[in-house]
């Protein structure tokens, strides 16, 4: 009897004394496809250093910049498959998974960058982000990477001058339809090959933020950029649905809010980073900058409507309706 009393302190005692073991963290993989030094890249370290502040060892951001982990061919099967737990791709990614996000796609469908983060926040733009679920992507919040310019070999101010021209696009049926219907081609081509493309005259234009058109100097061998803002480059940021979901609710609303900061952030940086670009091509001189009139613009617009009529079906009539709204015109 004694001893079994004694025994039964003794069990008590330990686990008093004994620190409770911690849970395991939930561990975040996040793998991008860019340098650090991006918006991108800034954004997901951000995201792992208000992480580790705000959830202190309930969360582990682990982030693999710059392709070490996944590169832009398997990063969305690697989700898919739970390998990693978050990424950022651009959104023609997504063809394969749901076609409405080519609403972004669309040319001169926004009238300008403010009018693509006015069609973000609206509701229609809100379930575009759920539209992947059935295939366990989640979307979490959409970064901007700024609006795209035409670049070329000639100077593009009437949608008569493309004419002939070879494009280099991302692969994306919109982008395809884009360029046929100015008469031009649209090729097919990895970002990391386009200078090359250009200077061999492979191809004879291209399509780019401004961001992009001064890093990769693409102004040596492209003398004119007509300043059109004919469609944005966006990323999604994305997690697999089964693993969001998972995450005790409480964790998962303070994960939320860390994207919803961070993700301003990251556009807020965008956005001067293509203004600083823009600024720093006018400072070479190397290409003439072409900033099209209203009604030059609203020629390209017209010219381009039959894209947005051919895609109407495939997108939606009422997200192509809620697009529309946002334009101040």
């Amino acid at each position: 009897m004694f001893k079994s009393v004694v025994t039964t302190a003794l069990s008590a005692l330990l686990l008093i004394c004994t620190p409770a073991l911690a849970a395991e963290p939930i561990v975040i993989k996040f793998s991008h496809v860019v340098a650090e030094d991006t918006p991108k890249g800034r954004g997901a370290q951000l995201f792992k250093e208000l992480v580790e502040q705000r959830l202190g060892d309930k969360v582990k951001v682990e982030v693999y910049p710059n392709s070490t982990l996944f590169g832009d061919a398997d990063e969305l099967q690697a989700l898919r498959d739970g390998k990693v737990q978050m990424l950022a791709p651009s959104l023609s990614k997504f063809d394969a998974y749901t076609k409405q996000l080519q609403v972004f796609d669309l040319p001169f469908l926004f009238d300008d960058l403010e009018a693509v983060k006015r069609f973000q926040k609206r509701e229609k733009s809100r379930e575009l982000l759920r539209s992947m679920a059935s295939h366990d992507i989640y979307g979490l919040a959409y970064w901007n990477n700024g609006m795209k310019q035409l670049s070329a070999t000639r100077a593009l101010k009437a949608p008569a001058d493309a004419k002939g021209l070879n494009f280099r696009i991302q692969p994306s049926p919109v982008l395809e339809a884009q360029f046929a219907q100015l008469g031009a081609t649209g090729s097919k081509m990895a970002f990391s090959e386009t200078l090359a493309a250009l200077q061999k005259g492979t191809v004879q234009g291209a399509e780019n933020p401004w961001s992009n058109l001064a890093s990769q100097k693409l102004d040596s061998v492209q003398p004119f950029i007509t300043e059109t803002n004919h469609g944005s480059l966006n990323y999604m940021l994305i997690s697999n649905s089964k693993f969001w979901i998972s995450i005790p609710y409480q964790v998962r609303t303070q994960l939320e809010a860390i994207i919803e900061e961070v993700s301003f952030k990251v556009n807020q940086d965008a956005e001067e980073l293509n203004r600083k670009s823009r600024e720093q091509l006018v400072a070479a001189g190397r290409a003439q900058i072409i900033t099209l009139t209203h009604e030059q613009r609203e020629a390209w617009r017209e010219a381009m409507r039959p894209v947005w009529q051919r895609f109407e079906a495939e997108i939606g009539a009422d997200v192509l309706r809620a697009a529309q709204t946002v334009n101040r015109r």
